[in-house]
């Protein structure tokens, strides 16, 4: 999902906020506590049927939700979670001999213990908004706007349910029931339309994949319908919907029209589409970024960025989706991840390598463990720099350690394990199918970067000694700055070793904090390259040598731009450094860099601030050089 707060690093850090954590406390008697939500694990839930007649004049809703599902063992009662701000009227089904309502919960007593249950709870009242809104009355264009966003708890505001990403109901349905100039949009196929005698209609909505709770979702508003079509044959095609807002339709349409080729490319980099015979689509909402809601993302912006990272939740996320929320980076990581994969695919392998540096300018900033320790504070659960630029940062490293086919073999046996696929899982799943594929331990990997903090910080040294039998020897001394957990970091590194008859490329195994190699190559060395490909999160120093870095200013990426565009730059002495920010007629707009810098690369992250669209120009100064290049925002 994509957080208010985080819609620029919707493409900065591509924090599309998100939702996890339900940190269990397992007790005796079967139940656990998250957030003051107790959980009844002693059912399992197998369909979810919502009802609900919505007004807003009052704001209001009426609703009835059918839950099926079954008990681990006989009982004679059961209780779900449901937001206490709602009456419950009655509770109907076979059995039933009375409810109460407390604390956030339902509890529905039978007159015998019984082994299954198919119950209906009458409600109505006007929905809480916890976390990020749950469920929210607004208005666009003067027009009613309703819509829900219950990751991570806020699915029980709204409906009685069992609210826990670790049951996924094996089905589900949604009746909506509105004015009749408003569209009520939900999960899976559109089966109806109603049209009633008290100036209303009803919608009904089915989806026959397996759903957690929290992706459940409507949305209501005087919708325009716009459609594209994905073909994943030639003979069939599956439905993209487009829910919008009238007066948005037309501009938005160029954005829209790339979700096909987006599910292209992830079908083809990660194996079908997991809703087929359903829908994927977008119901536009008043909320600042994109929660991706099953077959129906929510979206409050439409960049590329989002729609491709809120399209990879439907694998990541709602096909396997992460069993507590401990594990979100499960979702959000390869989610982020999957918008350098669009970018590489239809623009090429520098954009994506581009937008991971991007990503792992903002992983550097994470603190703690990106395995969510504290489920008291969604903020930490959606940590941009965290959950979502570290995981992403993170897929990449699999990616490099594993090399593309292994890696995009792991990805697909992790997506349709039978274990996984329209189930959950947590990071052992992931490292279980990881190692199957490749053959070998990831231990190390997993443990350090999931459970671990912060990210290695290399000095390298080397020289080089002329081998008696062939070539030269070329010592290579890497030394990490001690970390705390862990110590130091264990990765497989590349070195490329730079000589007058080429280049060598050699993969090193590092295990120690202080540990050296020896590398023969022909040739003498002039120069080394510690990860040219920069496949691992890190700080370096010593393996390039200040004369081999010039002075250079790179085109922006990506341009024309929107929201944002990164400027990546080159300096080859210590000198004070400007990056500035002109319009066309040579007035400084803004001033990105103003300080000393050493020699190095350097990235910088442009997030333009109350501009037109239009060129604009960047100048680079430093030493006595100056280089300027034109960009375009396009607004």
């Amino acid at each position: 999902m994509t957080k208010i707060t985080f819609i620029l690093l919707i493409f900065l850090s591509t924090a599309y906020l998100y939702a996890d954590t339900y940190q269990c406390r397992r007790q005796n008697t079967g139940l656990y506590s998250v957030r003051g939500i107790t959980v009844d694990t002693t059912i399992d839930i197998k369909f979810y049927g919502l009802d609900l007649k919505i007004t807003t004049n009052p704001s209001n809703v009426i609703g009835i939700t059918r839950v099926k599902g079954s008990f681990l063992f006989p009982r004679n009662s059961m209780f779900l979670n449901f937001s206490t701000a709602m009456n419950i009227d009655s509770v109907t089904g076979e059995g039933v001999t009375g409810f109460s309502q407390s604390n956030n919960t339902a509890v529905i007593s039978f007159n015998a213990a019984v082994d299954d249950f198919d119950i209906k709870i009458y409600y109505r009242g006007l929905p809480p908004q916890t976390g990020y809104g749950s469920f929210t009355f607004s208005t666009q264009n003067n027009i009613p706007v309703i819509w829900s966003l219950s990751e991570p708890y806020g699915s029980s505001d709204w409906f009685p349910n069992k609210n826990a990403p670790s049951d996924k109901a094996d089905s589900s349905e949604v009746r909506i029931t509105c004015a009749q100039n408003l569209t009520g949009v939900s999960n899976g196929v559109l089966v109806s339309e109603i049209i009633n005698n008290d100036n209303t209609k009803t919608y009904i909505w089915k989806s026959s994949f397996p759903i957690a709770s929290y992706l459940i979702s409507i949305a209501v508003t005087n919708y325009s319908l716009y459609k594209n079509y994905y073909r994943y044959s030639m003979a069939d095609s599956m439905d993209v919907t487009h829910y919008i807002y009238p007066t948005q339709l037309n501009q938005l349409k160029p954005s829209l029209d790339l979700t096909p080729r987006m599910i292209e490319i992830f079908s083809d980099r990660y194996s079908q589409y997991p809703f087929l015979r359903e829908k994927y689509g977008h119901a536009q909402f008043n909320w600042g970024g994109g929660m991706e809601h099953q077959t129906i993302s929510s979206m409050g912006s439409f960049g590329w960025g989002i729609i491709a990272h809120e399209l990879a939740h439907q694998w990541f996320g709602d096909k396997v989706t992460c069993r507590d929320f401990h594990h979100i980076w499960l979702n959000e990581g390869f989610a982020t991840f999957s918008e350098a994969i669009y970018l590489e695919d239809n623009e090429g392998k520098e954009s994506y390598k581009n937008h991971i540096a991007l990503k792992m300018l903002d992983a550097k900033r994470a603190t703690g463990t990106v395995y969510v320790v504290d489920d008291n504070n969604i903020n930490e659960i959606f940590n941009g720099n965290r959950t979502y630029s570290k995981g992403a940062v993170i897929v990449h490293m699999l990616r490099g350690i594993t090399g593309d086919s292994v890696f995009f073999r792991i990805l697909k046996n992790y997506l349709n394990d039978s274990l996984l696929a329209y189930g959950t899982a947590v990071t052992e799943d992931l490292q279980r199918v990881a190692e199957n594929i490749y053959g070998k331990s990831l231990n190390y990997f997993f443990q350090e970067w999931i459970y671990g903090e912060n990210y290695p910080k290399y000095k390298i040294e080397w020289s080089y000694t002329r081998n008696q039998v062939s070539g030269n020897d070329v010592r290579v001394k890497l030394t990490q700055t001690q970390n705390n957990n862990p110590l130091f970091f264990t990765m497989p590194a590349d070195i490329k070793i730079k000589t007058n008859l080429g280049d060598t490329v050699f993969t090193i195994f590092n295990n120690s904090r202080v540990q050296e190699f020896i590398l023969n190559v022909t040739g003498t060395p002039s120069e080394i390259t510690f990860d040219p490909d920069n496949k691992i999160l890190k700080d370096k120093s010593g393996d390039e040598p200040a004369e081999s870095i010039d002075f250079r200013l790179d085109q922006n990426y990506p341009n024309p731009f929107n929201p944002y565009t990164v400027i990546n730059y080159k300096i080859k002495s210590t000198d004070k450094v400007t990056l500035k920010i002109y319009d066309i007629s040579g007035k400084e707009i803004q001033t990105l860099v103003n300080e000393n810098q050493r020699p190095s690369s350097y990235t910088v992250k442009f997030v333009p601030a109350n501009m037109a669209s239009g060129v604009y120009f960047y100048k680079l100064s430093a030493g006595g050089l100056s280089e300027t290049r034109k960009m375009i925002y396009l607004k």
